[in-house]
């Protein structure tokens, strides 16, 4: 089974330049996950042939969101973490298959200035608690863009980006709590030590080209689902938006 994530920064504007639609048509994935859809269902106007698509929008107007988009149709489906002071942000989609869940999820930012960093750390442990009781009952999948590179090696440059959002040491202890609380980074779990693989370059100074980025978006398992695993990949060839996609496969 083939298992995608993208933040799309925008389902309608990749909608009309047609990143979206070709990389969609061409990945043939079972499970596709979106991050940062700004974008009600209505607005999409995106109901692919062959897929059960799922909408959890933001309250606020053209901000956040995430969607997901099944082959096969799930045995259940809810939105959110079932905490309401962090579920108005439609930040976070859960399929439920007969052996494994998976969660879609975008990271609150800790914004400039670190201004929500107090909150996001509060929304760290509410998530960690979530799937960690989802992963009581059966295998978790977590993918999205997780807003922070976990190590050195996931940024171009670690030494003048040290405290700012994404990768301050308060964020990156969260997400290393989480690993600690029985999940694995798929990518790092067959790439240990590849430097320059990066999922999200800015939009200025030409970061792209220059493959300045950050690696913040993820395929997390629960550990116990390793043996699964087939592969990690990181499709830093599709352009678009800001970030690329990350793709596994599990067999």
């Amino acid at each position: 089974m083939k298992f995608c994530s993208w933040n799309v920064n925008g389902i309608r504007a990749r909608m009309k330049t047609g990143d979206f639609q070709a990389y969609f048509d061409a990945a043939d994935a079972d499970v596709i996950c979106l991050q940062e859809t700004k974008s009600t269902v209505e607005q999409a106007c995106f109901a692919p042939e062959g897929y059960f698509a799922y909408w959890n929008p933001a309250e606020r107007p053209g901000y956040s969101g995430t969607a997901a988009f099944s082959r096969a149709e799930p045995l259940s489906v809810s939105y959110g973490i079932g905490v309401a002071d962090h579920d108005r942000e439609g930040r976070v989609i859960t399929l439920e298959f007969p052996e494994f869940f998976v969660v879609n999820v975008y990271t609150p930012n800790a914004q400039p200035e670190l201004a929500r960093l107090d909150y996001r750390e509060v929304w760290e442990d509410a998530f960690r608690d979530y799937v960690c009781g989802l992963d009581a009952s059966k295998p978790v999948l977590v993918c999205g863009d997780m807003n922070v590179a976990h190590n050195e090696i996931d940024l171009k440059n670690p030494n003048s980006n040290r405290n700012n959002a994404g990768f301050t040491d308060r964020e990156r202890a969260k997400f290393g709590a989480l690993l600690d609380a029985g999940f694995a980074d798929t990518f790092r779990h067959f790439y240990p030590d590849l430097k320059g693989a990066y999922t999200w370059w800015s939009y200025f100074g030409g970061a792209r080209g220059r493959n300045a980025g950050w690696r913040i978006d993820y395929w997390l398992i629960s550990q116990r689902f390793l043996p699964s695993l087939k592969s990690a990949a990181i499709r830093a060839e599709i352009l678009g938006s800001d970030h690329c996609p990350v793709e596994i496969e599990i067999i």
